[in-house]
């Protein structure tokens, strides 16, 4: 069973009575979840290996949640993979009901690192993305690419694919890319994003700020994935 909650990524949550004996250990650890209550945490165990607080349960449920009575979900970030029928899900499960739009502009984008220009482009993408703000897509050709290095560390987004991220001079993480984007958005393959918080952005002559609200956050950096994990069976 999928649970959707505003302003989290969707959670799926198991039946106890299918969980093998031994897996789970229940600790002393409990939480209070603010609309489903008390919280009971556990240590999963398989094989040699365990992991701490890396499953839970909430065990006094209000009338509305009755549907989650006897399950049990597992901490995404604790799990080596989560697999739907035969396809491992990276990054985080999907929502159905998120939804992307991809379009061109003529709008005029400037990005500035203190008195260097990075990008100034009169042809960039905007990205409309469920619960966040426009994100601004600058092609490379209107980009000085030798602002921007190269970071370790990926993430991934079940919509778009695996992110790569760039620092411009002391900003960490100031732009990304989605170089091996997903087929649905690979628009979006070549062309760099900005983010407004680390580096001037200014889209026809307006700076913009980010939007309270409106940021969901990161599932951090994924552990161990390469490209052939992130592509779905059948798509390149």
């Amino acid at each position: 069973m999928l649970l959707h909650e505003p302003g989290r990524y969707p959670v799926a949550y198991f039946p106890i009575v299918g969980i093998p004996s031994g897996v789970l250990e229940p600790g002393e650890h409990t939480t209070r979840h603010r609309d489903l209550g008390p919280t009971s945490w556990y240590t999963v165990r398989s094989g040699e290996q365990s992991r701490q607080r890396a499953a839970w349960q909430h065990t006094e449920l209000p009338d509305h949640a009755a549907e989650l009575k006897g399950r049990v979900a597992f901490a995404w970030r604790a799990m080596d993979a989560f697999y739907e029928e035969d396809e491992r899900i990276v990054g985080h499960a999907a929502d159905n009901y998120h939804r992307i739009g991809i379009r061109r502009t003529g709008r005029h984008l400037v990005v500035r690192a203190g008195d260097r220009t990075v990008a100034d482009s009169g042809r960039p993408l905007v990205l409309h993305e469920s619960g966040c703000a426009p994100r601004w897509y600058v092609p490379r050709a209107d980009i000085d690419e030798t602002a921007l290095t190269p970071v370790e560390g990926q993430t991934f987004c079940p919509y778009k694919g695996l992110c790569d991220y760039y620092d411009i001079g002391e900003a960490r993480r100031a732009a990304r890319s989605y170089r091996n984007a997903y087929r649905e958005v690979d628009r979006i393959g070549d062309p760099v994003s900005f983010e407004p918080g680390e580096v001037d952005v200014h889209l026809d002559g307006v700076r913009l700020r980010l939007e309270p609200g409106q940021k969901v956050a990161s599932p951090g950096v994924d552990r161990n994935l390469d490209l052939d994990e992130t592509h779905p069976v059948g798509q390149p």
